[in-house]
């Protein structure tokens, strides 16, 4: 690995980062240099500007490579160029995406130093990436026979066994993400007269109201019949709750993304599905069955949540407005 840059394996630069972390940033030296602009942008950056941890965290560890590879040059805030963001992605010993990622987070934090009058003109913003283009994502599909062997293998005799397939369902039937499951309250599930709906907060704070087939309803009815809620109590309590060691029964915290992955990784592991596949492969497995049904794009790219129906088709392992209508044909 070349030492002069930090992010070439995807390492943080060591003080700076964990200095951030633990709540008492360490300014790196071009910005404590540059005056009270850019001090203030640096902290607004960091702690204000990005409200998603993950992309927090990418940029984060974009911005202080690149800090600290301008530090060992020796070069003031108000010096750095172009050409300097150019060669630096250029050295970078990454993927085409990785750089990509890089760039657009060095455009950002650039644009909040000259909003706030630290320098006059973005250096990242006039520097173009790489072309780019994924034809297929890289998460792992997961089969019809893998999935219904997964569901038939749940016993549904106690509170926790219809949790668990009630969670595999809606993440089979609704395409949605392990996260929005895990965010779902009681109130989130409402009957509209004819069916029930689930309504979900996805990435970005966008939401989305998913029509629930008809065995999906039927199983969620159970579900909440187990816990004595009624569903009409339209409250903040979690849809989905941990359960208490040992005791199938229920507690009163709620699961987190996390306390679904792995339950979902005990119950693949217990009817011996590989444990390479995880919550995200329902989301595959459900937009390809869909596709490949000849459903048309612009329904499953409003069934997923996609911004853009190029999105949607990284999720097609085919290659090789949302109704009840489509719901009904998931094949799983």
């Amino acid at each position: 690995m070349d030492e002069r840059h930090p992010c070439a394996t995807g390492s943080v630069i060591v003080q700076p980062a964990e200095a951030i972390a633990s709540g008492s940033p360490r300014l790196p030296a071009i910005i404590e240099q540059a005056g009270h602009g850019a001090r203030f942008a640096y902290e607004e950056f960091f702690h204000a500007k990005i409200r998603n941890a993950h992309t927090r965290r990418a940029y984060r560890r974009a911005v202080l490579c690149f800090l600290q590879w301008c530090d060992n040059r020796q070069r003031r805030l108000q010096e750095v160029s172009p050409a300097d963001v150019g060669i630096y992605l250029d050295e970078l010993t990454l993927s085409v995406a990785s750089k990509k990622q890089i760039l657009a987070g060095l455009r950002h934090f650039f644009d909040g130093m000259v909003t706030r009058h630290a320098i006059a003109l973005n250096p990242a913003l006039s520097v173009r990436g790489e072309r780019y283009q994924v034809m297929e994502g890289k998460t792992p599909e997961i089969t019809i026979k893998q999935a219904r062997t997964l569901l038939s293998s749940i016993n549904i005799d106690n509170v926790v066994g219809l949790r668990d397939k009630a969670i595999v369902s809606i993440l089979i039937y609704t395409a949605s993400r392990v996260g929005a499951v895990a965010r779902l309250k009681l109130k989130d599930l409402y009957d509209v007269g004819d069916q029930y709906c689930l309504h979900f907060l996805d990435k970005g704070g966008k939401s989305r109201e998913i029509p629930v087939r008809h065995d999906l309803q039927c199983l969620l009815r159970s579900y909440l019949q187990s816990t004595g809620i009624n569903l009409g109590d339209v409250t903040d309590h979690p849809l989905f709750r941990t359960s208490i060691r040992k005791t199938k029964t229920l507690s009163t915290r709620p699961m987190s993304a996390g306390d679904i992955g792995r339950m979902i990784k005990r119950r693949m592991k217990a009817c011996g599905l590989p444990l390479r596949l995880s919550p995200h492969s329902f989301r595959v497995a459900t937009i390809t069955d869909l596709l490949h049904q000849g459903v048309p794009l612009s329904d499953v790219q409003h069934l997923a949540g996609h911004a853009d129906p190029r999105t949607t088709k990284l999720y097609d392992r085919r290659q090789k407005s949302i109704t009840r209508n489509i719901v009904e044909r998931i094949s799983i």
